[in-house]
C-alpha cells in the first residue's frame, strides 16, 4: 500500500514516542519550507546520510535547498539517516523514509540528492536507498523512481558508489542543481536511460553506466571510456567563477547539533599547496566574498535565526585578504548583542595579535592550530613548514590573551617518516605546554590530535602507499606513552577506521561489491567508532575476491590510469606528478598567491575569469618556467580556532 502523509504522520505519532530525540524525525523547524505538492514541478529531497545532529550543522546541503526553494515551480525537502533506534522502529512498521517537511515518502520525488562530503557514508547511503524501498543498484531503478544523484567531496573519486548513483555532480553546486532540476523538469515521463543522457550533457554531471572501465591483468585500471555518444571522455569539474550572495535562512534544529552556529563561507578555495590536502587541491581557483556581503548575510542570518555565534569559513580564514578588518566591522556592527565570531582554519603565520586581539572571544576556552609534522623535513616532505619556534611564539601570543587550552592537530603516517618524527610531535605538544604553565600555572592544557595520514585522490600524494597497521600501531605506541599527565592529553583514530576511509578513497568500480555486501552484513554509521565493523568490511572483502592491501599499501607508478583520472579536477596530473618527485627531494613550493606554479586552473576557466571581477580571483601572473620548482621555504601552519 502507497504510505500517504497522514498515513505516515499517525505512524510517527507513536513511533517516536519509543526512540531517543525524537525532534531529529519531526520536522517543522524554524525557516524550514513548506509548498503545496500539487503547484510544483519538480519536487527534490536533500538527503544528507547521517544523523541529523551532523546534518543539520553541513553547509553544503543548506545551500542547495535554499536555491531550489527559492524557485516557485521547485521545491525541496530534508531526509537525514535515521540512528538504530529509529531505523529498528521504522521497519517494524513498515514506515518508509520521509521528507521531514512534506511527510511524503522518498519514492514520491523525482529527484534524491545525496551529499556525500566523506567516504564514511556509503553503507549509510544503502541503507537510505533501502529505507526508502528503493532497489540500491542503479541498474534495476526506471523512471518510476526519483533519479539518485550525488555530490560532495568523495564524488571526486565516483567509483566505489557508481554501482548505486545515476549520476554525479563534481564540482561546486550552486548552479549545476538548477541545471540537473530543469532537465528533470524537461525529461519528465521519459525513460530512464533518456533521462540520465539527458543529464550526462551538463558540465559536471557524470553518468557511471555511460562509461566502460576495463583492467589489466595485475588488476591496475587500463582504461574508463565513454560507451554513449556524445558523452565526454574526461568530466571536468563545475566552478562558480563569483560566489553567489551567502546563505542566510537557516533552518533553527530542534536538538542540539554538533555546530550550534550560523557559517558564513567567506572565501572558497586555497593557495597553500599541502601535499596532501584534498580539499586544497579540488577547490582551487580561491575566491572570496567581499566584507560588504558577508556583514550583510551576518545582519540577515542574526535577524531571522536568533543564532549567537557566527563561523566565518574557508579552508584557511585567516588568508582571506580583509580579515581583520571583516572581523573588526562585525564587532562594531553587532557590540552589546553577545555575538561570538569564529574563525576556523586560523594559519599561524597569517593570523596577528591584532587579529586574535579584535576576535573578543569572551570564552576564551580553546584555541586551535595544525602543524600536522613536527621536524622541518617532514614539514618541507608535505610541504607546510614552519619552525617550531614559531608555533612555541604563537602559543605564547596565544595563552597570554586569555585562551587556557590549546588544541595541536597532528598526522602521522607521511612519507618517509620515521619514529623520530613521531617524537617530535611529543616534544612539539610539551614545549607548547611549558609557555602555558608560565602564564596558567596547572590551568593550562594541551590536547593533542593525531590521525593518521590516507593518500588522497587528486593530491601530489596519491601515488604513495598507507603506512601499514604494524607501523601505524607502533607510532600510536610512542605517542600514548608519552603524551600523557596533567595538562596533556591525546586524541588518535584507530588503525582499522583508516583502513576503511583508505580503501574507500582509493578504489575502482569493483569496490561496489564490497560496499553492498558490508552492508548487507549489517555496516552502518562506519564513521561511528562504536559502530564500526572491521571484521564485516574484510568479510566483504574476502568473499568478494578483492584484498584491501592492492588499495592501500601498494605504491602506484607514474604511469598507472588511476580510477578517477576521467574526472577532471583542472589540476593538471603533469603538476601533481612535479610535486611528488619534489616532496621526494624536500623541496616546497611558495604560496600560490605570491606566484603562480602553472597548476592548470587558470587557462582551464579563462572565459569565467574574464567576466569576475579583479579582486575576487587571486591566482597571479604565471612564474616562468625557470622559477616553478624552486625551493622556497613556504611557512605554512595552524588551521583553526574554536
Amino acid at each position: 500500500m502507497h504510505a500517504t502523509p497522514e498515513h505516515i504522520e499517525q505512524i510517527l505519532e507513536r513511533v517516536l514516542l519509543t526512540v531517543q530525540k525524537p525532534g531529529r524525525y519531526a520536522g517543522g523547524e524554524f525557516n524550514s519550507v513548506r509548498k503545496d505538492w500539487n503547484q510544483v514541478t519538480l519536487r527534490a529531497v536533500m538527503a544528507f546520510p547521517d544523523l541529523y545532529d551532523l546534518g543539520m550543522s553541513n553547509l553544503g546541503w543548506m545551500i542547495l535547498y535554499g536555491l531550489l526553494n527559492d524557485r516557485p515551480d521547485m521545491f525541496a525537502d530534508r531526509v537525514f539517516s535515521p540512528w538504530t533506534d529509529m531505523e529498528a522502529a521504522m521497519r517494524g512498521v513498515g514506515l518508509p523514509l520521509y521528507g521531514l517537511e512534506s511527510k511524503r515518502p522518498i519514492t514520491d520525488f523525482d529527484l534524491l540528492a545525496i551529499s556525500l562530503p566523506y567516504e564514511q557514508l556509503y553503507t549509510n547511503a544503502l541503507n537510505m536507498l533501502d529505507l526508502a524501498g528503493m532497489p540500491v543498484r542503479a541498474a534495476e531503478r526506471d523512471e518510476r523512481y526519483p533519479i539518485v544523484i550525488a555530490g560532495g567531496h568523495a564524488c571526486y573519486n565516483p567509483e566505489p558508489m557508481a554501482d548505486f548513483i545515476d549520476a554525479f555532480v563534481i564540482g561546486e553546486g550552486e548552479e549545476v542543481i538548477l541545471d540537473v532540476a530543469r532537465v528533470i523538469q524537461r525529461m519528465r515521463g521519459a525513460s530512464r536511460e533518456d533521462q540520465l543522457h539527458a543529464l550526462a550533457k551538463i558540465d559536471g554531471v557524470y553518468v557511471p553506466r555511460f562509461y566502460d572501465v576495463r583492467y589489466c591483468t595485475d588488476g591496475t585500471v587500463a582504461s574508463i571510456s565513454p560507451n554513449r555518444p556524445g558523452v565526454p571522455p574526461r568530466v571536468r569539474k563545475r566552478i562558480v567563477s563569483i560566489l553567489p550572495p551567502p546563505f542566510t535562512r537557516f533552518l533553527v534544529p530542534h536538538i542540539d547539533t554538533v555546530h550550534n552556529r550560523a557559517p558564513i563561507e567567506i572565501m572558497r578555495g586555497c593557495t597553500r599547496g599541502c601535499r596532501f590536502c584534498h580539499a586544497g587541491m579540488v577547490t582551487r581557483p580561491v575566491r572570496e566574498r567581499p566584507v560588504e556581503e558577508v556583514l550583510m548575510a551576518a545582519e540577515a542570518i542574526v535577524r531571522s535565526t536568533g543564532f549567537e555565534e557566527l563561523g566565518l569559513l574557508s579552508l584557511s580564514s585567516s588568508d582571506y585578504s580583509r580579515v581583520k578588518e571583516l572581523v573588526q566591522a562585525i564587532n562594531a556592527k553587532f557590540a552589546g548583542e553577545s555575538l561570538s565570531v569564529g574563525l576556523p582554519s586560523l594559519r599561524i603565520e597569517s593570523v596577528s595579535v591584532d587579529l586574535m586581539d579584535a576576535l573578543q572571544d569572551t570564552r576564551r576556552s580553546g584555541f586551535t592550530f595544525a602543524p600536522e609534522a613536527a621536524t622541518e623535513r617532514m614539514r618541507r616532505t608535505i610541504n607546510k613548514a614552519v619552525p617550531d619556534q614559531q608555533v612555541i611564539d604563537t602559543a605564547r601570543e596565544v595563552y597570554a590573551r586569555g585562551w587556557v587550552t590549546i588544541k595541536l592537530y597532528f598526522m602521522i603516517g607521511h612519507p618517509s617518516e620515521t619514529l623520530d618524527d613521531v617524537q617530535a610531535i611529543i616534544d612539539l605538544a610539551k614545549a607548547v605546554l611549558a609557555e602555558g604553565r608560565r602564564i596558567h600555572g596547572k590551568k593550562a592544557t594541551v590536547n593533542v590530535g593525531v590521525s593518521t595520514f590516507v593518500p588522497k585522490p587528486h593530491t601530489p600524494f596519491q601515488w604513495v602507499p598507507l603506512d601499514t597497521v604494524e607501523q601505524i600501531r607502533a607510532k600510536q605506541a610512542l605517542l600514548r606513552q608519552q603524551v600523557r599527565g596533567q595538562g596533556l592529553n591525546l586524541r588518535w583514530n584507530r588503525p582499522e577506521e583508516t583502513l576503511l576511509e583508505a580503501f574507500l578513497s582509493r578504489g575502482d568500480r569493483r569496490l561496489g561489491a564490497v560496499i553492498e555486501h558490508a552492508w548487507r552484513l549489517g555496516t552502518r554509521f562506519d564513521a561511528w567508532q562504536e559502530h564500526h565493523d572491521h571484521a564485516a568490511w574484510m568479510q566483504a572483502f574476502d568473499e568478494r575476491g578483492l584484498e584491501t592491501a592492492f588499495y592501500t599499501h601498494r605504491e602506484r607508478g607514474v604511469d598507472e590510469v588511476f580510477p578517477w583520472d576521467h574526472i577532471d579536477t583542472a589540476v593538471k596530473k603533469k603538476f601533481l606528478i612535479e610535486d611528488y618527485r619534489m616532496s621526494q627531494m624536500g623541496d616546497t613550493r611558495d604560496d600560490c598567491r605570491n606566484g603562480c606554479f602553472a597548476c592548470g586552473i587558470l587557462p582551464a576557466f579563462a572565459p569565467a575569469r574574464m567576466e569576475t571581477p579583479a579582486d575576487a580571483w587571486k591566482c597571479p601572473p604565471v612564474k616562468p618556467r625557470s622559477e616553478r620548482r624552486r625551493a622556497t621555504p613556504a611557512v605554512i601552519a595552524p588551521d583553526a580556532i574554536t
